[in-house]
């Protein structure tokens, strides 16, 4: 039997690429830019992409999954914007972020991950910190996720660390394809490290399997 997933905020997948290596999964992926969505599913084929508010998506549908990533949008808590307060238009943090954790914290029987950068304020729920993003979580996350070093941090290949190419080759996508608005570095940049998702996704998974053989023992 397949795991039943959900990722939300979907991207071209980056926090998706090789949770195939884990176990048999049925991925519904959710995600507002269209153009986004299609290099996703070219990326994804045998995923379910829908073009939707993964907002709204999750409280309608959350019941219906063993296991949930979402990634909300980031910029309006992150330390850049901070850093940038003085030339930019300064906007409410999206405090959906918080409600998203809530839901799952409360409502959600599976497994979740909500992840985001780590903030310019002190996290209102307080977190797993794991390199420079935080992760809120119901299960238990190693201490190291990855220990391949993203092209922000240094050159890769022959790439410079500011290329938006050097972050499209550390996680192993065709970002030239994409035609939406959003700007290519950021799509690039905003992916998450493909590695620590499959660490993340195969911690998740084991512990399922041990909660479904202790209830198969009960039975």
């Amino acid at each position: 039997m397949s795991l039943k997933v959900l990722n939300l905020y979907a991207c071209l997948g980056g926090n998706r690429y090789k949770w195939d290596e884990v176990t048999n999964i049925d991925v519904t992926a959710v995600e507002l830019d269209a153009h986004a969505a299609e290099l996703y599913q070219e990326r994804f084929p045998n995923d379910t992409v829908i073009v939707a508010d993964a907002h709204a998506y999750l409280l309608d549908h959350y019941k219906e999954f063993d296991f949930i990533w979402s990634s909300p949008p980031c910029p309006t808590h992150s330390r850049i914007m901070y850093s940038l307060k003085k030339q930019c238009t300064m906007q409410y943090p999206d405090m959906r972020l918080y409600q998203e954790v809530i839901l799952l914290q409360s409502f959600f029987e599976g497994k979740y991950v909500v992840e985001n950068v780590v903030p310019h304020y002190e996290p209102l729920i307080p977190a797993k910190k794991r390199g420079r993003h935080l992760y809120w979580t119901n299960f238990a996350l190693p201490n190291v996720l990855s220990k391949r070093q993203p092209p922000s941090m240094t050159t890769h290949g022959n790439r410079p660390a500011h290329d938006w190419r050097a972050f499209a080759d550390f996680h192993e996508v065709d970002v030239s394809k994409y035609k939406g608005k959003q700007s290519k570095g950021k799509m690039a940049r905003n992916l998450v490290d493909y590695e620590a998702g499959k660490r993340i996704f195969e911690t998740a998974c084991g512990i399922i399997r041990q909660q479904d053989q202790r209830q198969l023992q009960l039975l």
